[in-house]
């Protein structure tokens, strides 16, 4: 009889982690969460090259989320620029693929922040000896995914440290195009965000040489339509317990993420 009861609570409380969460109606009552990803972005999101299954940080954390909600998570692969549009028109709850917070991007959504990062420049291995220190950059051709900030970021940082030999840029169709133009030298450095980078230099050993340190800092956020303040509060309050309970930081030691941790998630901590 003791063993049951103890067995009882247990099964209580872990009921009751569950459904103190409240999500909106149409949700719990579907019983899953449509969350839209790239899969093209290691560490945070990719098609595993063995089995082809979803893979990585943000797809460890959503299944997490889902499990802390009592909601089944329903990938969407899309594309890129169908991201704010799936977020608008309703065709998902969540975009949970690597996505920056912008201020730019809150009129549509609101983001739940859960990493830090920022952009870090990089160049090949066989030529760090001519990138002693970020100013050696000045003047030389910087590639970087014109579909990110990083464009922006590095004009802004090339103003303020290059004076008169301002840094020549490069726009590339991602990140994985603009390592493939540093390793053809078709530009001399390129930028990559600090949470990937570490990664991607573990992939392709003695390939390339960060060169200082993030220039800029940015937050990750999960998406989610500006409207649906019940569905933000209910996943900040799943990744507050997935933090509280180690599993958060756990995952970041998986995907060698733990220089990009948070104590707490927040709405809009980007700008």
């Amino acid at each position: 009889m003791k063993r049951l009861l103890l067995t009882a609570a247990f099964l209580g409380a872990m009921s009751a982690s569950v459904v103190a969460i409240e999500l909106p109606p149409d949700i719990a009552k579907r019983g899953s969460l449509k969350v839209a990803l790239v899969p093209n972005y290691p560490p945070m999101e990719f098609r595993d090259p063995a089995t082809n299954a979803l893979s990585g940080f943000d797809v460890d954390l959503g299944e997490a989320i889902g499990r802390k909600l009592g909601v089944k998570i329903e990938w969407t692969e899309t594309s890129f620029a169908e991201f704010m549009p799936s977020i608008a028109t309703g065709r998902v709850d969540a975009i949970l693929s690597g996505f920056t917070d912008y201020a730019s991007r809150h009129e549509i959504a609101s983001f739940v922040d859960y990493l830090r990062s920022g952009p870090k420049f990089f160049v090949q291995r066989s030529r760090a000896a001519e990138f002693k220190d970020m100013a050696a950059l000045c003047g030389k051709k910087v590639g970087a995914s014109r579909r990110t900030m990083f464009p922006a970021e590095i004009d802004k940082w090339s103003q303020q440290n290059c004076a008169g030999n301002p840094i020549q840029f490069v726009g590339t169709d991602g990140s994985a195009d603009a390592r493939t133009q540093l390793k053809q030298g078709r530009i001399d450095a390129a930028v990559q965000g600090n949470e990937t980078l570490p990664y991607v230099m573990e992939l392709e050993p003695g390939t390339y040489a960060p060169v200082g340190d993030p220039f800029a800092t940015q937050f990750t956020g999960i998406a989610l339509p500006v409207k649906e303040k019940a569905l933000q509060q209910a996943i900040v309050e799943a990744v507050d317990a997935l933090i509280a309970d180690g599993t958060y930081r756990t995952l970041l030691a998986k995907w060698k993420l733990n220089d990009n941790g948070i104590e707490k998630a927040t709405i809009n901590a980007g700008q």
